[in-house]
């Protein structure tokens, strides 16, 4: 993959060449920055103090680049071989990848179960031999170092298997979201120029379907693997048969060769295909590792999508501890009670979707747990009302964030003791914050996004988060104007706007895109969200921005009902007033379901334009 080395002030190197990122080459429509006017902080009851507008363009200068990449790279050189003897060799530098997690839980947890599926047992020993010979199998078939091998299935064991054993061919994975149509399908596949590509026997209909559109653009198709439950006919297994086992697997000569490549979910036919390396990946599982309080031996219940991040690698990571993944084809709550009693489960993850959905499960899905169950929740800001029910439920909850850009989760909100003192309310407010940096990750900072200061710790000053550290994706696949938007001025830019408390936690209050300037106020939709959440009727809900004559903007919130209730707009709207200052409640309820796109994403832009549709509401006190 071609990519391009950028350095901390903007300086890039790419081809041999070396230039500046300039900024008339950035955000002209992809991504949108907060600017924070000078003298416009105020205090209000909604714990807000900046005026924010966002806008398309960036600032006419950003800081000059202070020295050339050769001399940055010399002065390192230097710098590790100042001391006389010293040497870099085998010995004692091996590039960091996480097929070693594999390798070293086949020799130390070798008899301990690795993968439970139905009838389906492996150990970690048996796993490591199938990955060998999968990887031989791939290399017969004609893959090779930098090749792209796709996938698209559900949670299965072949799934868990091909993250090992594609990169262990030298090949890069691409696992494409099972809920992706034809068409776009078909885009991903001749944008990655997969060579082959491994699909789930349901799956594959729609897959062959994308193959026939990729033929008709005279590119050249992906060779189509089924992946069967039936062992007899199935070509994945066949094709782990064929496989030698003494095969020597095509280990990545530098650690920032690219292991995975992942597709950032949207509706556009521009894909963005986000690189991850071997380096940011080992460090990120470790740290996920971390982050989810695992200990050795766990058992991992997989309710999160192995196509997000890789499982935000704890598709590599379960193997750090030994643990025993039980593999789930379809996230349903039926059949997560069932796997947390069966199998002892201790760990799962899932996005706050998931635990809206096991709290609002039937009572007769439900089983008694047979102790705390932890489950890591991102994704998006979870609702308090959601965290305090699923903890009643007998879970342990902890909150991470992070997006495709950051190798999957990059802070959690690590919970201080003498929270535990606190009312449950105040303790599920606080466990709604993103937190704090990952010891992956270099530095997560919320900054003006101009001026590039950081923002005040004090709750109420809103900026754009930023990351800057190993984890952090390697570059857009064939893309390098994107890649240099995202790392102009030395750090990857979020686009989400939050707000840092004094301890230094950090809490996202909105996209960019999706803040309401009501009146001259900014409004935060997450913490309108927040309280319609509460209301004991609601089920989801988005809010947005309705155009008006007046106040410029007014709320809007989209609401979707739990089964069997039935309220009017004006109690969700009281609710609302009874609980924050009157010109953030929303003055507009539409009941309706939220629009999602293939990957379950909620789509607020839709809602946007149906918002705006509805023309301005008459004037009136708020």
């Amino acid at each position: 993959m071609d990519l391009a080395l950028i350095d901390y002030n903007g300086l890039c190197l790419h081809n041999n060449k070396f230039t500046h990122i300039t900024v008339n080459k950035i955000f002209k429509n992809s991504n949108t920055r907060l600017i924070q006017k000078p003298g416009s902080l105020t205090t209000t009851t909604a714990n807000r103090s900046s005026k924010v507008r966002c806008e398309s363009t960036l600032p006419r200068q950003l800081a000059e680049a202070s020295s050339s990449w050769e001399k940055l790279h010399h002065d390192n050189e230097k710098t590790w071989r100042s001391l006389e003897g010293v040497v870099r060799c085998s010995a004692n530098y091996v590039p960091l990848s996480p097929i070693s997690f594999l390798e070293r839980a086949a020799d130390v947890y070798k008899d301990r179960t690795s993968i439970i599926y139905g009838s389906i047992k492996y150990t970690w020993q048996q796993t490591h031999l199938r990955c060998v010979k999968l990887a031989s199998a791939l290399n017969r078939l004609g893959v090779s170092r930098g090749d792209v091998v796709a996938t698209l299935a559900p949670n299965v064991p072949a799934m868990l298997e091909l993250q090992f054993a594609v990169p262990m061919s030298g090949a890069i994975i691409c696992a494409l979201n099972t809920r992706l149509d034809p068409n776009m399908i078909s885009t991903l596949l001749k944008h990655s120029e997969a060579k082959i590509l491994f699909v789930d026997y349901k799956l594959l209909e729609m897959a062959q379907e994308a193959v026939t559109l990729v033929k008709e653009t005279h590119s050249k198709p992906p060779l189509l693997v089924i992946i069967s439950e039936h062992d007899s006919t199935c070509e994945y297994e066949s094709l782990v048969e064929s496989g030698e086992t003494n095969f020597s697997i095509i280990r990545s000569n530098d650690e920032c060769e690219s292991i995975s490549l992942n597709y950032t979910s949207g509706t556009t036919s521009r894909p963005k295909g986000v690189v991850f390396s071997h380096r940011a990946t080992y460090l990120s599982a470790l740290a996920s590792v971390a982050m989810h309080a695992m200990q050795e031996t766990p058992t991992y219940l997989w309710t999160l999508p192995m196509f997000h991040c890789n499982g935000w690698c704890f598709s590599w990571g379960v193997a750090i501890v030994g643990g025993t993944n039980i593999c789930l084809r379809r996230c349903d709550p039926k059949e997560i009670f069932d796997n947390i009693v069966l199998h002892n489960v201790t760990h799962m993850d899932g996005a706050p979707t998931v635990l809206n959905m096991i709290v609002n499960s039937p009572l007769n899905h439900r089983k008694p747990l047979p102790h705390k169950v932890k489950i890591l929740t991102a994704g998006a800001p979870p609702p308090p009302t959601i965290l305090s029910k699923i903890e009643e439920l007998g879970f342990h909850v902890s909150h991470g964030y992070g997006l495709t850009e950051t190798t999957g989760l990059a802070t959690s909100c690590l919970w201080k003791p003498e929270w535990d003192r606190l009312s449950r309310e105040e303790q599920m407010k606080i466990k709604s914050r993103q937190g704090v940096k990952n010891f992956a990750m270099q530095e997560v900072d919320v900054k003006d996004s101009i001026t590039m200061e950081s923002v005040k710790c004090d709750g109420k000053s809103m900026g754009e988060v930023m990351f800057r550290g190993n984890t952090v994706m390697s570059g857009y696949y064939k893309d390098l104007k994107a890649t240099e938007e995202a790392f102009v001025g030395g750090w990857f830019r979020s686009g989400d706007l939050a707000v840092r408390h004094p301890d230094g936690y950090i809490e996202v209050k909105d996209r960019c895109k999706d803040i309401v300037i009501s009146g001259g106020e900014n409004i935060c939709t997450i913490e309108v969200e927040t309280v319609i959440y509460s209301h004991p009727a609601v089920l989801e809900v988005a809010v947005v921005a309705r155009p008006d004559d007046h106040w410029g903007q007014t709320p809007c919130a989209f609401v979707k009902l739990k089964d069997g209730f039935r309220v009017e707009g004006q109690e969700i709207i009281q609710h609302c007033r009874d609980r924050m200052p009157h010109y953030m409640a929303p003055r507009t309820v539409v009941f309706d379901d939220l629009p999602r796109n293939s990957t379950g994403k909620l789509q607020k832009f839709v809602l946007r334009e149906k918002a705006k549709l509805m023309g301005s509401l008459s004037h009136q006190k708020v």
